[in-house]
């Protein structure tokens, strides 16, 4: 066998791999079905039902729509489950895992394209939010499809990679709150470009502005939407988490800012985000050998780039790697904009999602690194270093999967933040007859997941806690009432006195989260 068809053999497996490890017992990991889930369910569903397909979805602090009517399809022609509903975010990981091995390869070889796409496949962080529906999923592949054709444009000058770089660009508009920020990377990649590149601007402008012409094409509808039909949209929940804002620096905004862009540095090493819905708490977003992997590489980079920016003004010689260098290090200082900005639950690991492939790519570079050292020493280095590097591969491989579906998946906190329960009773009223009135007492955002999991049924009703006491049935000998675990014993009490021939059955589930039904 060749190497090149060794090459593709080994990225089919980790291809494979990473999507067996998306879908592999995607109804019980998560725990739950929470609710920002359910609400794109919902969207979704409504979509179907009334043919509108929205560009920008106002539910829920406001939403690109591009997710929303991708889950509508998969509804559509797969049904309505939990598969389908995560089906989207599962294909974008999936598909992420590809991207970053043709960018890494394009970047710096076959061989840090092969590890970053295994370290995609298999880490605890792409792997936990591909296995979730949020359209930030979207993110990482836009950004690595598109500067995938965007680098491999400039090396091949092909008018085609330029026009499908611009598309994937555009399209970045229409996926995540976070992608905003992006253009700051193609500002910074373009001044790289020209300080590396002998006549860039010259030898490039007709590219530019066909990759322009391009994003413009795709970003349309949403620019339209944002700048003309709905100003408001633009801004969406960020000014009222933005370090910017005086109630949230407390008129210490130079304070603030070091504390949350700290925060955001540390949380893929170090002490990582402390949400049970985001992360394994308190641990890093990286396991021990990736996270060190990652750290060399950006500090490697950081330290040639100023090497190179010396060689090139100092010495007047130009190397094209400084251009890579300069624009993987905006890349990842820009997509940790949207987290170190706001002072909401830091360290985010979802704000800094758009960061996730160029993290894979410095751990990669790192890697490739120490196995080039090792083939330039004796052969009984490299003897030792090479199986000592594929050994780490094989123990990160293990690692994060037993990380994820052993310990984290099966602990009582992640249970609870996806509220777990509230998806329990979901499931729980569909499997009661259809004719019986149903009463579900639930919070405003709690709803949202019983709601979807019981669109069609016209006897489902979910209530405030407060107006199930003035609950009236329309068949007192049938119908039934829930509660969940978080509602007051005396509200139970006082719907129980006004149906005292009515039992309370309480269920429980592995977790020990509980939900409770009134019933004949």
């Amino acid at each position: 066998m060749n190497k090149k068809h060794l090459t593709y053999l080994l990225l089919a497996f980790i291809i494979a791999l990473g999507f067996f490890l998306r879908v592999y017992n995607i109804n019980s990991a998560p725990p739950g079905l929470y609710p920002d889930e359910a609400v794109n369910g919902i969207d979704a569903l409504e979509a179907n039902d009334t043919g509108i397909y929205q560009w920008f979805y106002p539910a829920n602090n406001g939403r690109e729509g591009l997710f929303m009517n991708i889950i509508a399809f998969c509804f559509k022609f797969f049904g309505v489950s939990t598969f389908t509903l995560k089906l989207p975010s599962i294909i974008f990981g999936t598909l992420t895992i590809l991207g970053t091995y043709l960018l890494a390869k394009e970047l710096f070889g076959k061989r840090v394209g092969l590890i970053s796409s295994f370290l995609v496949a298999v880490s605890f962080w792409p792997l936990h939010f591909s296995r979730i529906s949020f359209r930030a999923n979207m993110l990482p592949f836009v950004l690595v499809f598109s500067f995938y054709f965007l680098f491999k444009g400039v090396r091949t000058k092909k008018w085609l990679d330029f026009i499908i770089a611009g598309l994937f660009l555009g399209i970045g508009l229409h996926t995540y709150i976070a992608f905003r920020v992006a253009p700051l990377i193609l500002i910074v990649a373009l001044v790289a470009l020209v300080v590396c590149q002998e006549r860039f601007l010259k030898n490039y402008w007709k590219h530019i502005l066909i990759f322009i012409l391009f994003t413009f094409l795709t970003a349309a509808p949403m620019l339209y939407t944002f700048f003309y039909a709905h100003p408001e949209y633009w801004t969406s929940r960020t000014s009222n988490i933005s370090i910017f804002n005086p109630e949230v620096n407390q008129g210490n905004f130079a304070t603030t800012f070091l504390k949350t862009f700290g925060l955001s540095l540390v949380k893929y090493t170090f002490w990582g985000d402390q949400n049970w819905r985001h992360n394994h708490p308190p641990y890093p977003l990286l396991d021990p050998i990736t996270g060190i992997a990652f750290l060399f590489g950006i500090i490697y980079m950081i330290t040639k780039s100023f090497h190179l920016i010396f060689l090139r003004f100092v010495k007047k010689i130009r190397d094209e790697k400084l251009s890579i260098y300069i624009t993987l290090l905006a890349w990842f200082l820009a997509m940790l904009i949207p987290e170190f900005m706001g002072a909401e639950g830091n360290p985010h690991a979802l704000r800094a999602i758009g960061t996730l492939p160029v993290v894979f790519i410095l751990a990669a570079f790192a890697f490739n690194y120490f196995i080039g050292l090792s083939e330039r020493k004796s052969f009984k280095f490299n003897h030792f270093a090479l199986p000592f590097i594929i050994a780490m591969l094989i123990f990160i491989g293990m690692f994060n999967p037993i990380k994820y579906f052993v310990f984290w998946a099966h602990t009582p906190e992640a249970a609870q933040a996806f509220e777990k329960n509230i998806t329990d009773i979901g499931k729980y009223v569909k499997t009661l007859p259809a004719q019986k009135e149903i009463f579900v007492a639930v919070g405003n955002m709690q709803r949202v997941p019983v709601r979807f999991w019981n669109w069609e049924n016209g006897n489902f009703h979910d209530l405030d806690p407060v107006e199930i006491n003035d609950i009236k049935p329309k068949n007192t000998d049938n119908f039934v009432v829930i509660f969940t675990d978080y509602q007051k014993e005396e509200i139970i009490k006082s719907v129980e006195s006004s149906f005292p021939d009515m039992k309370l059955q309480t269920f429980t589930d592995s977790f020990g989260t509980n939900f409770y039904v009134l019933n004949k």
